[in-house]
This record gives C-alpha cells, sequence and structure tokens, in this order.
C-alpha cells in the first residue's frame, strides 16, 4: 500500500519530537529570498548558512534562489488539502481506502481523506514545495528547533534542484513497495544530512546506527502528539519508517563510500523495503526473487466483483499488519522473512465489501509456515463470525464468513489466500491457488 507518502509534503523528522511555538519578530506570510542582501532577519540568515552547510555536506550545488514562507497551520492544512487533490484523484484515494479497508487496518466507515489531513497538520514543521520552489516553515516552529527543520527540508530543495524529486519518487508507479523504497531514500537522506549538519565534525559511518536512537526519542515525545499517538500502527510505523529505516540504510551508504557515493542510490534506487530494513542487499547487489498473480477466473468472471488494484505490499507492509493485528515481537521475527509477494483488490460495487488474493513467499517453508499461521490468527480477528470446515488441515483452512468464503494455503516457501469469495467459486478458487 502506498500511504503517507506525499512526495511534496516532505516532512521533516523533527516534528515528530517538539511542541513548536513561533519564532519571535517572523510575521505569517512573509516571504523572502535565500542569500539576499545583509539586514535580513536572524532566520533567513540561519536558513542561508545552513543551506551553504548541507550543499557541502551532500556535495549537491545550490543551482538557484529559493523562497522561503512562514506559513500558519491553516495554510499548512490547505496546502495539505490541494496537495492531496493534486496526489491521488478521486479513484487513487478511494483504492488506497479499500485496500486498508480489505485489509482490515481501519473500520468500514473510515474516511482516509480526512484522516491523512488531521495526520499530517499535528506534525508538519516544514516543507518544501517542488512547484513554487520554496521552502515553508510553520510559524509556531520555536528557534531552536527551525535550524534542525531547515537542514532537512533544505535537503530536500538540493535534491529537487540536481535530480527533480517528485519525478524521483513516482518513478515506480504501479509499484507501491519500490515507490515507499524511494520515499525512504529522500527522507532517509534528508534525516542524514540533518544529523551530520546537527552534530558537526563527527562522521555519521564512524557512528554506530541511529536508527534505536531516533525510535527512542520519538517515543519520548509521542504524547504531544494526540493525532499520531491515536492512530493505528499500521499508518504510525508506516509514517516513522522513511525517515527512522532511510536514515539507517543511508548510514550504511554512508560507511560504504561517503556521500559522493551516495549519488547513485538515486541513479539506481533499492525496488523494495526490504532493501531499506536490509541495507547490505542492495550495497552488495543481492537480487531478490519475483512472484506473479495472475486474476483468478473464478472472480473475475463474478458479475457483483470489480478489479480495484494489484499491487506489492512488501516487507514493510507486512511488517505493519503484522504489527498492528499481533505483536511487534511478532513482526520482527517473521517479516524479516519476506521475499516477494502479489496481492489483487475487488469491490462488490453494491455491498462494498471486498474480494482480495494474496500470493506471498518467504525465505523458507518454516517461515511462510509461521507467515501462514499468523495470518490465520489475522482472519479470525478480521471476521468474527469465521468458522472453520472440517476438513481443514496444518497446511489448508477454508472456513465461512459473512461476506463469503475464505481460503488459506501453506505450499512451501509460500503463503497464498483468498477472502470474501462467492461461496459457488470457492472450489475454483482452491484450485487455482493450488496452481500457482
Amino acid at each position: 500500500m502506498k500511504l503517507l507518502t506525499w512526495p511534496r509534503m516532505l516532512v521533516a523528522l523533527g516534528t515528530l519530537w517538539f511542541a513548536f511555538s513561533a519564532p519571535p519578530g517572523i510575521s505569517v506570510g512573509q516571504e523572502t529570498t535565500f542569500g539576499a542582501a545583509p539586514g535580513q532577519s536572524q532566520t533567513d540568515s540561519t536558513a542561508d548558512s545552513v543551506l551553504e552547510e548541507v550543499s557541502r555536506i551532500t556535495g549537491w550545488p545550490i543551482r538557484s534562489q529559493l523562497k522561503k514562507q512562514m506559513v500558519s497551520r491553516a495554510e499548512v492544512q490547505k496546502y495539505l488539502t490541494e496537495n492531496m487533490r493534486e496526489e491521488y484523484t478521486p479513484k487513487e484515494l478511494h483504492v488506497e481506502e479499500a485496500t486498508l479497508k480489505a485489509f482490515g487496518l481501519v473500520p468500514p466507515d473510515f474516511d482516509l481523506g480526512r484522516f491523512l489531513i488531521s495526520f499530517y497538520t499535528e506534525q508538519a514543521a516544514g516543507y518544501y514545495d517542488p512547484h513554487r520552489k520554496t521552502m515553508c516553515i510553520a510559524d509556531w516552529v520555536s528557534s531552536d528547533v527551525q535550524e534542525m527543520v531547515l537542514a532537512h527540508e533544505l535537503t530536500h530543495a538540493l535534491q529537487d534542484q540536481n535530480f527533480d524529486l517528485d519525478k524521483f519518487v513516482h518513478a515506480s508507479r504501479g509499484n507501491d513497495d519500490a515507490t515507499n523504497a524511494r520515499q525512504a531514500v529522500a527522507e532517509g537522506y534528508a534525516t542524514a544530512a540533518m544529523m551530520q549538519h546537527m552534530v558537526g565534525d563527527i562522521d555519521l559511518a564512524t557512528l554506530p546506527s541511529l536508527v534505536p536512537l531516533l525510535e527512542s526519542v520519538v517515543q519520548q515525545q509521542i504524547k504531544e502528539f494526540p493525532a499520531f499517538s491515536s492512530a493505528p500502527y499500521f499508518f504510525r510505523f508506516q509514517a516513522l519508517f522513511p525517515y527512522t529505516e532511510g536514515m539507517g540504510f543511508i548510514q550504511a551508504g554512508l560507511k560504504e563510500g561517503g556521500w559522493k557515493a551516495l549519488k547513485q542510490v538515486f541513479a539506481n534506487p533499492p525496488t523494495t523495503t526490504k532493501e531499506i530494513f536490509e541495507p547490505q542487499l542492495y550495497f552488495e547487489h543481492r537480487s531478490l526473487p519475483t512472484i506473479s498473480l495472475p486474476a483468478p477466473e473464478a472472480l473475475a468472471n463474478v458479475p457483483h466483483l470489480e478489479k480495484l488494484d494489484e499491487n506489492t505490499m512488501g516487507q514493510m507492509g507486512y511488517y505493519s499488519l503484522l504489527g498492528q493485528f499481533l505483536s511487534e515481537d511478532e513482526t520482527k521475527s517473521v517479516s524479516r522473512g519476506w521475499l516477494a509477494d502479489r496481492y489483487i483488490l475487488y469491490e462488490d460495487a453494491g455491498s462494498h465489501l471486498y474480494a482480495l488474493v494474496g500470493r506471498t513467499r518467504w525465505s523458507s517453508p518454516e517461515t511462510a509456515a509461521a507467515f501462514c499461521t499468523d495470518y490465520h490468527t489475522i482472519l479470525f480477528r478480521k471476521y468474527p463470525g469465521l468458522t472453520a470446515e472440517k476438513h481443514s488441515t496444518n497446511d489448508l483452512f477454508t472456513g465461512s464468513a459473512a461476506h463469503g468464503r475464505v481460503v488459506l494455503l501453506h505450499k512451501g516457501d509460500e503463503c497464498l489466500w483468498a477472502e470474501g469469495v462467492p461461496p459457488a467459486q470457492t472450489d475454483k478458487v482452491l484450485n487455482y491457488l493450488r496452481s500457482l
């Protein structure tokens, strides 16, 4: 699922750490230019020096001047609303929302658009708008935090000037896992540049992984963000992933050859979030398997079912799924064995119920069996009225729920399933899963 990854709304990691207040002496809507004549405000002077510094750190040259604007919460909310309309068509937003509902991650009456606006408005300390080439700072950001926000967002500005940030993040449309990996590269890189700016002469490559530290700081400050802290685990993890795990990926890249060598990551980015979790897979050029999932004729021929999407969840998606339904300990144990997946989502246009078909490949038959066991538990939590059929075995579960039949199959290093299957199509769907 491609969620919480709006490339035009690149939120600074610091937004999850601090409660902000407006810098003194700066009015909302004030707009200046970096590099302006002496006499500009202290904020502008700080921005100018930070831009020079992150350019020196990353090696990306400053190719043009940038505008700077202080924005209020109302202006941030307006930007988010307009940005969401540009980023998602109504159909695309419906698909994202339907996918969340089909996987059982949100209730049936969940409004994704409204949730995202609230979720991001609360967190936004700053953002870089690539269309207006403008650096925007929230007017409630205190002066001691502002420099950190500037370092992060101005790195995004340099990325945009040197390789078109918007195009980079959107290059893998149709593969949500690849899009999420690219988002982690962009955000992790900006977070690393921010950290390098803050620690000065200490080389990030010489430090142990900073991911646990970032996660610890977030947990300490989480109560200050009620929309974030009350959101389902799935959203919270996916919101932090580009910054924390992305930072870990970039830090591993720095150990491989420094900031100069990292430029190749943007020319040839990782294609899976597994490579973000495990950077050595990328930097050692190890290949990962791919799998296909042809549309089952048994569902394609059902008149009231409309195919909404065919996509890849990736390791990040299954990490979030297991973490929400089960526990973080379980997801850390199982999700690392992810190798490949595909899913197909159908919607019943009349009832707005869903049929979902999934195929996953794991690092061993034992890991596939462990995931099947976990998903079996998830199915019973998604469908309280689910009843098992007598002929179910350890490797094959079939059952009935209010919205249709459920089939879950363990086969070697794969776990496959189908939910919301019309009863008359159950045997055909089972044969289809067995044939894959």
